[in-house]
């Protein structure tokens, strides 16, 4: 048995939750289901971030204070989760008092160590990034993410000397080629440090919401500085040091490229900077693009998972996202793509084999499930598809790992076209192909479980099998002949009915 912790960002709360965020989120939550089917310990984390400019001023336009505004607005990404049957751990707050506790405990073990020292910052900010750009980075005059002109901004601030890291962090990139994935990503990261690290701003004096700074009540610190430690926060960094010597050593961080800076550069640096190992892998993903764009509230372009949730269902909403868009580079979303790859794999697919086998062994078996037969034709394809899967989970590929698992779907349906049980006579013959067919639902049921944990427990329910696939355990699960036959089988609805 393992040990795996999964960090989603935490989502600026001033935002509304889109299919972006969930796409991250989906992910995570996938991925540690997997886990959990090997018999796993798991912890998965996301939360908000709340600190910050934006949500300062928002709160004052709205009459309140930020703490307020905070509650109100951390609301929309439970509620965002609750809806696609997100699994998480734990949901972490930047405004906790656990978490403030943390964060001063952080950087004032930074600051003992002689790592942050007073000066002065002026330079371009953008509000929605809540980040300092260099004037090298700016596009024509605008933030390089949103496109929206930055302000000047001039202020005493404690800054922490990253410049000091660049030579550890090289080193730290050589001894560990794999904590950075893909490889592209890293190699980026590898860019931003040997064209030269300055020092950066951790703090502000110039507003109040945010985590005082325990040595000089005059500033907060600076919400990146804040928000990064959310992940030490939760494990029990400052608080339960047993706890956090558990969890820290397996992190992995799921993110988008946009704070590829933030968490492959400066991060580790802080953790190097407070005495702890870096993060032991960061994955990170590119956008999720709607018309070849990035969406932003600015571009007026933000899907809420909802709206697809009310034409696709929970399962068609999260299969969509973990097959379709592969781990890594950009996608493109387009609503007639989600329409064809719905109808191909999960009506046509396994909708189509749960209906058929259930329509078979109503007429042939007397509504009875055989059992499958030693040594099938697809006793061996089951096989591959699991170990297949397995590997794919496990390199956080799930577009990879639900091909894996539809090779399967899709060699059953072949086979049963190929022994064409509804013309045969009722008899040993049906019996051991439909026995066979239900045996690969069975394994499906467990394989696609953590992609699609509902339809999957239907399916469960509709061939016999009492709890709920999730409860398996791994690999036993997927080992061939664990079907019983004997198990009434359900006719039903279709799984996924068929969009037009």
């Amino acid at each position: 048995m393992g040990r795996l912790y999964v960090t989603t960002p935490i989502y600026y709360v001033n935002d509304a939750p889109h299919i972006g965020h969930a796409y991250t989120t989906v992910i995570g939550d996938a991925i540690c289901r997997w886990h959990r089917l090997q018999g796993d310990d798991v912890v998965f984390l996301t939360g908000t971030d709340e600190h910050g400019l934006k949500v300062a001023q928002t709160a004052e336009a709205n009459g309140v204070t930020p703490q307020e505004w905070a509650d109100r607005t951390v609301e929309r990404f439970r509620e965002a989760w609750r809806l696609l049957q997100i699994a998480n751990d734990d949901f972490i707050r930047t405004s906790e008092p656990r978490h403030h506790l943390a964060v001063q405990r952080f950087l004032q073990t930074v600051y003992d160590n002689g790592d942050i020292e007073l000066g002065t910052y002026e330079g371009p900010y953008c509000v929605s990034c809540e980040a300092y750009y260099a004037e090298s980075e700016l596009v024509d005059g605008c933030c390089p993410i949103h496109g929206i002109p930055v302000r000047l901004m001039k202020e005493e601030n404690y800054f922490f000397r990253l410049s000091r890291y660049q030579d550890r962090l090289l080193r730290w990139y050589e001894d560990n080629p794999e904590a950075v994935q893909p490889a592209t990503k890293r190699n980026e990261a590898l860019g931003f440090i040997r064209q030269g690290l300055e020092d950066i701003s951790i703090t502000r004096t110039s507003l109040t919401w945010g985590v005082p700074v325990p040595w000089d009540d005059r500033h907060v610190f600076y919400v990146w500085y804040d928000a990064l430690i959310n992940y030490a926060t939760a494990v029990g960094y400052g608080a339960d040091p047993e706890r956090f010597a558990l969890w820290w050593p397996v992190v992995h961080h799921l993110i988008g490229k946009e704070i590829l800076r933030f968490h492959c550069v400066w991060w580790p640096a802080m953790c190097m900077a407070a005495g702890i190992d870096p993060p032991h892998r960061v994955f990170v993903h590119g956008w999720l693009l709607v018309g070849g764009e990035k969406m932003s509230k600015t571009r007026l372009n933000q899907i809420a998972p909802r709206d697809l949730v009310a034409d696709f269902g929970v399962d068609g909403y999260r299969y969509h996202f973990l097959r379709d868009q592969a781990f890594g580079p950009d996608g493109d979303f387009s609503y007639e793509r989600m329409v064809d790859r719905y109808n191909a794999d999960l009506a046509n697919n396994l909708g189509n084999l749960l209906s058929r086998v259930a329509t078979v062994v109503e007429r042939k078996c007397g509504g009875v499930g055989p059992k499958p037969q030693d040594g099938s034709p697809l006793q061996s394809v089951a096989a591959e598809a699991y170990r297949a899967t397995d590997e794919a989970w496990r390199r956080f590929a799930p577009s990879d790992a639900l091909e894996s698992t539809w090779r399967l779907i899709r060699e059953t349906n072949a086979y049963l076209e190929a022994n064409e049980p509804w013309r045969a006579e009722a008899g040993p013959g049906v019996d051991s192909v439909m026995g066979d067919a239900l045996e690969t639902l069975r394994i499906v049921a467990v394989l696609a479980s953590p992609a699609m944990p509902a339809a999957c427990a239907e399916l469960w329910r509709r061939i016999g099998l009492p709890g709920r696939p999730q409860d398996q355990r791994l690999p036993g699960a997927a080992a061939w002949g664990g079907y019983p036959g004997g198990l009434p089988v359900e006719r039903g609805d279709p799984l996924f009915p068929r969009k037009q």
